[in-house]
């Protein structure tokens, strides 16, 4: 009966369709279960690469960020701005007149940034052929700058000439990360002249960076190393400015964004005599030694030339090693500046200063007279007179003008070396002039405690007879002694020496005037004074003067000749025969020390000519010269001899 029923309805109309449809979700049930692993694989290997893919982004974007954030970020900022420094020009020095001594030059630099270069090697060949360089060179700077920031500049080049400049301009697109500097650099317009007062600049160095004096400054820089250039460093340096530009993507600036101008070094006006330094330089040509002038009014000095020079351009271009080898070898010091770094016997330069102690302590008086036989005998040993047949009976003013030995071997052993000594010191012999410049030599004046100090043993009374004629251990400067003959031509006014009398600034109110100071009248009477500058007129004006060759007709000079003993010579020695056998370096020093005119004295100068021979013939007629020439009267011939 059931499957009667069954059939029937089987057989009713749309009963096909309906096991049709029946069968197509059946199939569809059984897609499902057989297929749905292998989806659920592909869905599993599809978020997993998606996955890896992002993870891999979120690492690269992490270090771009995170440690490698900094370098990019300054690239970042820095392809559009660049912070640049702008060197400060250093101030001009000028002599007492207003002739520039020392200027300013436009200088252009051969930099090199290298975080912004792309291919270092390719760079620096290229850079060293358009500057006809070795690439070891500039690979070698680089290798000794490799602890300096990427991002700060590495100097490769200074100073470069005009061809180089245009070359490497010309292929500026081509080299990323070159930059070209521009930087006042120094001229010295008198080159070699005036060089050891003046001085030169040198590249700062790592232990002068480090000290406090030099706090601001940047590596790289210039700096005085000598002279006036170093004395006054801190005025002449100015204060460095910046700017802030826009640049393109290989450096070139673009437009200028912001600007601090640097501030100027001030500029220095001399009291040196351009004119009277140029006459001492001359005099100086071929020889070995120094010249000093001063106004004996105010302590200013008119000349300081010391001989052999040397470039001052030399140290600006930076000397190579065999060029600084050669010049720290060199015999003859040209770097020593003789006129106050170096002090010697002043030989008979130094007998006034005696005559005025002798006058003052009432132990001789211009009347007393010794007789001269053309030595002096003493503890059993003769001291000899530079005249072998002596001078005779000598007053002090003949001593003075016949620079008579004798007489002052007995006027010094009465005083004894101490009471010398304390007259000499107070010309300023013995101790540093102040004069403000570095390497000064403070010479030396014995006592005989400074011999019991220094040497362990007593002073002996025949040493007091060679440092009354300026033998011995007495040491001075050219300098020293024109500042002791100051005080001799003023009447007793110990002045201070100095070179600057103006400091100007940008402004009006940035002048600084530097006036003369007298440092102190020495305490020997006027009277005496006169005396001993009547002796050295006649060293000049009277025939039987040692220095009578030099006597002019337009101008008075007074001053007294030196000839100081390097070797001392056996008794009984012919000096004449002597003088013409000695090596050159065993001759005696030849000194000068003169003022004029005479009765108004402007200017004295010291000379003095190492291994010269004698003071009369070598030294005078220098001075002479130097006179005259800042008397603006030109060099007339010298006065019959009688």
């Amino acid at each position: 009966m059931k499957t009667l029923r069954w059939n029937k309805l089987l057989s009713l109309p749309g009963a096909d369709e309906k096991r049709n449809h029946q069968a197509d979700n059946l199939h569809l049930v059984n897609w499902e279960a057989t297929d749905a692993a292998v989806f659920q694989r592909q869905y599993l290997l599809l978020t997993a690469i998606v996955l890896m893919v992002l993870l891999v982004y979120l690492v690269r974007a992490w270090h771009l960020q995170v440690l490698q954030g900094s370098k990019y970020r300054y690239q970042s900022e820095n392809n559009r701005i660049r912070l640049e420094d702008i060197p400060a020009p250093r101030g001009i020095i000028f002599d007492r007149n207003g002739t520039a001594l020392v200027e300013n030059r436009p200088a252009y630099h051969l930099l090199l940034v290298r975080e912004d270069v792309t291919d270092m090697d390719q760079t620096i060949r290229e850079l060293a052929r358009l500057c006809g360089k070795m690439p070891e060179d500039f690979f070698s700077l680089l290798e000794a700058n490799k602890t300096i920031p990427k991002f700060v500049p590495v100097r490769l080049m200074a100073d470069l000439d005009r061809d180089c400049l245009a070359r490497i301009e010309a292929q500026r697109i081509r080299l990323p990360g070159v930059i070209i500097q521009l930087e006042p650099k120094r001229e010295y317009k008198w080159n070699g002249r005036g060089a050891h007062l003046i001085g030169y600049l040198s590249e700062i160095t790592e232990n002068e960076l480090n000290s406090e004096v030099y706090a601001g400054y940047y590596a790289g820089e210039d700096v005085g190393k000598f002279g006036i250039e170093k004395a006054f460093e801190k005025y002449l340096h100015g204060k460095r400015g910046g700017r802030q530009v826009e640049v393109d993507a290989i450096g070139r600036r673009m437009r200028l964004l912001d600007e601090a101008l640097p501030i100027p070094g001030r500029n220095l006006w001399l009291t040196v005599d351009m004119a009277v330094q140029e006459a001492a330089e001359s005099c100086l040509e071929g020889k070995v030694g120094a010249i000093a002038a001063l106004d004996p009014r105010s302590g200013a000095v008119l000349a300081l030339a010391s001989r052999p020079t040397f470039d001052q351009e030399k140290f600006i271009r930076g000397l190579s090693a065999d060029e600084w080898r050669a010049l720290s070898r060199d015999p003859d010091h040209p770097l020593l500046n003789r006129a106050f770094g170096a002090a010697y016997p002043p030989g008979s330069t130094y007998k006034p200063l005696v005559a005025l102690a002798a006058l003052q302590e009432g132990i001789m008086n211009p009347d007393s007279t010794v007789y001269c036989p053309g030595f002096y005998y003493f503890a059993n040993r003769k001291y000899r007179c530079w005249r072998d047949r002596g001078h005779g009976t000598m007053n002090l003013h003949n001593a003075l003008v016949q620079s008579c030995d004798t007489y002052f071997y007995q006027t010094g052993l009465r005083l004894g070396v101490d009471k010398i000594a304390q007259y000499a010191k107070l010309f300023g012999l013995g101790a540093k002039t102040e004069i403000g410049l570095p390497g000064e030599h403070p010479g030396l004046i014995p006592t005989s405690w400074w011999k019991k100090q220094a040497i362990g043993v007593p002073w002996q009374k025949g040493e007091t007879l060679s440092i009354s004629i300026g033998q011995g251990f007495d040491l001075a400067s050219p300098l020293q002694m024109a500042l002791a003959y100051s005080a001799i031509a003023n009447g007793g006014k110990v002045w201070q020496p100095y070179v600057v009398r103006r400091i100007e600034g940008s402004s009006l109110e940035e002048v600084d005037e530097i006036k003369s100071n007298l440092k102190r009248e020495i305490p020997i009477e006027p009277r005496f004074f006169g005396v001993v500058q009547k002796g050295l007129l006649g060293v000049v004006e009277e025939n039987r003067g040692t220095a009578h060759s030099i006597k002019v007709s337009s101008v008075s000079i007074a001053g007294k000749t030196g000839t100081a003993q390097v070797v001392r010579l056996a008794d009984g020695v012919d000096r004449k025969a002597a003088a013409k056998n000695v090596k050159e370096k065993q001759q005696d020093h030849a000194w000068f020390v003169g003022y004029a005119p005479a009765d108004d004295p402007q200017i004295v100068v010291c000379a003095l000519i190492e291994h010269g021979g004698h003071g009369s013939s070598v030294a005078a007629p220098l001075v002479q010269k130097v006179i005259l020439a800042y008397l603006g009267m030109g060099q007339e011939p010298p006065a019959a001899k009688p």
